[in-house]
């Protein structure tokens, strides 16, 4: 397979190999590979537990298990405020 790089890209590459990052071109390529892989397994597991959470949610509101609006808001809150406090 014969890939072809924007200038730019080239460029980007060629300063990671100046600075000692990577030793060569494939080696640099291979690291980016590695880590568009990754982030697509990351991304399928964060799909997937999703979808199953909405399936319990789905669940839940089937039996009757449901939570005023405003409660639900206010934990949403909560959870996005801590969220908040551990990225800081």
């Amino acid at each position: 397979m014969n890939i072809t790089l924007k200038p730019e890209q080239e460029q980007f590459i060629q300063s990671q190999i100046e600075r000692g990052i990577f030793t060569n071109a494939e080696e640099a390529i291979a690291t980016a590979l590695n880590l568009l892989e990754e982030q697509s397994i990351s991304y399928e597991q964060s799909l997937k537990e999703t979808r199953e959470k909405v399936e319990i949610g789905l669940a839940e509101l089937e039996r009757g298990e449901k939570l005023p609006l405003e409660i639900a808001f206010e934990r949403l809150d909560q959870k996005l405020t801590k969220l908040r406090e551990t990225q800081q």
